[in-house]
């Protein structure tokens, strides 16, 4: 393994470099003259950056990319060389560093961290997390899953996200800046490209990038996203998540043509679209972070097509509503009477967070023609209740949908009046077993329901 340390590092961030998507990833070269100037490039060991690290004082923050993205070669030197220091990731994958002496740190809770007794979660929508970094939990040291260097770059490939605006809050406080380069991680444009005077130390790595696997679709999701496919209207602008309800919506569009992708992720699904030729040929496929398939990121390598954006341009509800007919389909863990959804704790037990869901469901309200959907199974299985319930028993991830669709039906929320919302749910989501239950409840909260 070798690392490449610049000599001098440069001053704060003045600003990101965006690529048009027609320069093919034709990034800037150099910055400004008084920056480029007494700058070397140097080969140093893996030993020495670790060095380097336990220099650090204190205990450091480490912000890492995040998602399928997760830099796991330097987290290992990190690990070996501080004896304590808090991380910060988003939906951390199991593999990170885990022992005392690591704090965690997140708005989004992955399988790495769920469970973990020393982690601390911060509430915040995916559209605010640069502004926590800049303003409440600045890094000391900032770790990027990149490319190799490309044209005086490195990509952040399927990863772009929050991880500009921790270089610039890096940065701005002395911190260093970290890029594990990847012959592996695509070369993806836009807000993704990272000019090399940025980065403090460049590691490089040839590791398989994280894959997401497609399972097949089961009778249960393939019926809800059957019901979604049919309230998407003409040319919609998509927003849809992971997992196997928005890949059967995605399957069920497959005969659209005009689709626009304004999206905080995509996955394979958005690729069977292109491959089918139901994306509008004019409008680049836009979003802050991606995984799935070697084939996704075969395709996602120097195409065009694929535009990643930082998450405060992507998820931006005055950005979003911009973009016509805004169809937003996110999860949810439980859905209550009064039509708020909660994807953020199972039970006490903390699951996910906030993520992007209430950017999307604001931005598309606001949208000429925008319509927000929270998808759900009815029932759980394993617990044998309902996921559509009297009140949430903890705090909402977002509320105010235009519908809530299940594998009964669709729900029609935005628009009605409140008892008419809880009508409509319990009818048309609730699964059958829940019903009487779910009336006479509602009876207990008001709510003269049938």
């Amino acid at each position: 393994m070798q690392t490449i340390i610049r000599a001098n590092s440069p001053g704060p961030l003045a600003r990101t470099w965006s690529v048009p998507i027609e320069n093919r990833g034709a990034g800037p070269r150099s910055g400004p003259a008084e920056e480029r100037r007494g700058e070397t490039l140097k080969t140093i060991s893996g030993e020495a950056l670790a060095r380097v690290l336990a220099a650090l004082p204190g205990t450091p923050r480490v912000v890492a990319s995040g998602n399928y993205a997760t830099p796991f070669t330097v987290l290992r030197l990190v690990d070996e060389a501080l004896p304590e220091f808090k991380l910060f990731i988003l939906n951390a994958q199991r593999g990170i560093p885990n022992r005392e002496g690591i704090r965690y740190e997140t708005p989004f809770i992955g399988s790495g961290m769920r469970g973990n007794e020393r982690l601390a979660y911060y509430p915040c929508r995916l559209s605010r997390v640069p502004h926590l970094l800049t303003e409440k939990l600045p890094p000391d040291v900032v770790i990027l899953h990149s490319s190799r260097p490309v044209d005086g770059c490195v990509s952040l490939g399927i990863e772009t996200n929050i991880m500009p605006a921790a270089i610039e809050a890096a940065r701005a406080r002395g911190g260093l800046v970290i890029a594990q380069a990847n012959p592996g991680m695509p070369v993806t444009y836009g807000d993704a490209m990272i000019p090399l005077e940025q980065i403090d130390y460049l590691i490089e790595v040839d590791e398989p990038v994280a894959q997401h696997p497609i399972g097949a679709p089961d009778e249960v999701s393939t019926s809800i996203g059957a019901r979604i496919a049919r309230l998407v209207p003409e040319a919609a602008s998509l927003q849809l998540g992971i997992g196997a309800i928005p890949d059967a919506v995605l399957r069920a569009l497959l005969d659209g043509r005009g689709y626009r992708i304004w999206s905080e992720m995509f996955s394979d699904g958005v690729l069977a679209l292109e491959k089918a030729g139901c994306l509008d040929p004019s409008t680049p496929i836009t979003a802050s972070f991606s995984f799935g398939s070697a084939e996704l990121y075969d395709w996602m390598d120097r195409n065009p097509r694929v535009l990643m954006l930082r998450t405060e341009k992507t998820n931006d509800p005055g950005a979003i509503s911009q973009h016509p007919r805004v169809f937003s389909v996110n999860g949810g863990l439980q859905v209550d009477l009064f039509g708020q959804a909660n994807g953020t704790r199972a039970g006490q037990r903390l699951y996910s967070g906030f993520g992007g869901q209430p950017d999307f469901v604001v931005g598309a309200h606001h949208s000429p023609g925008g319509r927000a959907v929270i998808a759900l199974r009815s029932w759980h299985a394993k617990s044998g209740t309902s996921a559509v319930v009297p009140v949430l028993p903890t705090a909402a991830t977002s509320f105010q949908h235009s519908y809530i669709v299940t594998e009964n039906g669709v729900a029609e929320v935005w628009g009605n009046d409140s008892l008419t919302q809880a009508q409509n749910i319990v009818d048309s989501a609730a699964h059958p077993n829940a019903r009487d239950y779910l009336r006479e409840e509602g009876r207990k909260l008001g709510m003269a329901l049938r």
